[in-house]
């Protein structure tokens, strides 16, 4: 198939899209939703307009890059004074909502996945226990549901991928290497600290050191125009980069970096956000397209009831019940628990850490590639159609009370 083929029916839906985004955004119809089937409609299981080789490393890359824009943005745009204010609930969210998210979701792989072995289940559970930024701003960026809750869902999504990182290079190197005893202590107390410590300092540093450079050039007239949108771009990159290359964690890095931009740059972000944001738009689009067109292919195309039970109480139960818990004794409503837990997209994260599995190499690797597959697809589905009906709904009925 020629790659003229395959750009031309790219850039055309591209283009299609683009002219009745804002209409769609306004309905329950997500963009991710309209680009996932349409990848699928266009791909070798549909009209074959797109029959194209890709490897499972450039879906990856793809996903990275697209998260790393969006993490900064995110943070970079967030409401500091209210996440001050409110950041207990994130706080509990990160601290016991996550691990409690991957403990039950172990439970309950056991008791679905019984062939499977301990580590690979560990695996599925933290593969599919992060939340994402990117499905996530339909509720985010909705001003009818109350900061508080916003912030929250924001700084969760923004920092529970890179803490999951660790998580699962620990059980790769186990499965890996053999890894045992004390050997397995070590490394469990080393990876957090290495990944979540380098990713936090080279956020922090370069957020700092890229919103001292912008103000200045900006103050000056050296960066004027459309150069305006290009550092913001280059700088998530650069943090994510970095942060990768020193052995740290990239996603860490990014969201870092967004909240140190957000306090140093002030009123003016605004500006320099937007070409970023239109950036993190496009990759999403390039990347939920070309998951789309290989959805049905190995090995992604695995699919059976313990597959879709699993997806379901991932996003369900083992969600809600561990929101629930690392809740208790805030005061929250219980409508604003339920809402918590709901909005716990799967993503882009799960998409990224489904391509570290050697698949090859690793017993029962296609199973948790297609059920962190299928979960992802199922969050894009049910979290995208529910996302503005029930943030309009909840924030009706909340209002300006207490959450």
């Amino acid at each position: 198939m020629s790659a003229y083929q395959i750009l031309t029916v790219l850039a055309a839906f591209a283009f299609l899209y683009s002219l009745i985004a804002s209409r769609l955004e306004r309905t329950p119809v997500s963009g991710p939703i309209v680009y996932l089937i349409a990848g699928v409609v266009c791909g070798p299981a549909g009209l074959k307009v797109v029959d194209w080789h890709v490897e499972m490393e450039s879906i990856s890359w793809l996903a990275e890059l697209t998260l790393a824009v969006v993490l900064f943005t995110d943070s970079a745009k967030a409401n500091i004074p209210t996440i001050r204010r409110f950041e207990s609930i994130p706080a509990r969210l990160l601290l016991i909502g996550l691990p409690l998210v991957i403990l039950i979701g172990f439970a309950v792989g056991l008791l679905v996945f019984p062939n499977l072995g301990w580590v690979q289940v560990a695996l599925l559970a933290t593969m599919v226990a992060p939340t994402d930024a990117a499905l996530g701003k339909a509720v985010v960026s909705n001003k009818a549901v109350p900061g508080a809750v916003r912030e929250s869902l924001n700084v969760e999504s923004g920092l529970n991928d890179g803490i999951c990182v660790p998580i699962i290079l620990f059980f790769l190197a186990i499965i890996e290497d053999g890894t045992r005893g004390w050997q397995s202590l070590e490394l469990a107390a080393w990876l957090p600290l290495q990944s979540i410590g380098i990713g936090a300092a080279v956020g922090f540093a370069l957020g700092g050191f890229g919103s001292f450079a912008i103000r200045v050039c900006s103050s000056r007239q050296w960066t004027t125009g459309n150069w305006v949108e290009l550092p913001v771009i280059a700088l998530s990159l650069v943090c994510f980069g970095a942060a990768q290359w020193l052995g740290g964690s990239g996603f860490i890095a990014c969201f870092v970096s967004g909240l140190t931009f957000n306090a140093l740059t002030g009123k003016h972000k605004a500006r320099l956000l937007e070409g970023a944001e239109g950036t993190g738009n496009t990759f999403a689009l390039l990347t939920w397209f070309t998951f789309g067109t290989l959805l049905l292919q190995v090995p992604f195309e695995l699919f059976d009831w313990r597959v879709l039970v699993y997806a379901i109480a991932s996003l369900t139960v083992i969600r809600m019940l561990a929101v629930w818990i690392s809740t208790a004794g805030r005061g929250l409503r219980t409508d604003t628990k339920l809402f918590l837990g709901w909005f716990g997209p799967r993503g882009l994260a799960s998409i990224v850490f489904a391509m570290m599995i050697p698949r090859d190499e690793l017993s029962g690797g296609d199973t948790l590639i297609a059920t962190t597959a299928w979960t992802v697809v199922a969050s894009v589905i049910a979290h995208g159609l529910s996302a503005n009906p029930l943030a309009r709904r909840y924030g009706n009925r909340v209002g300006s009370k207490e959450v």
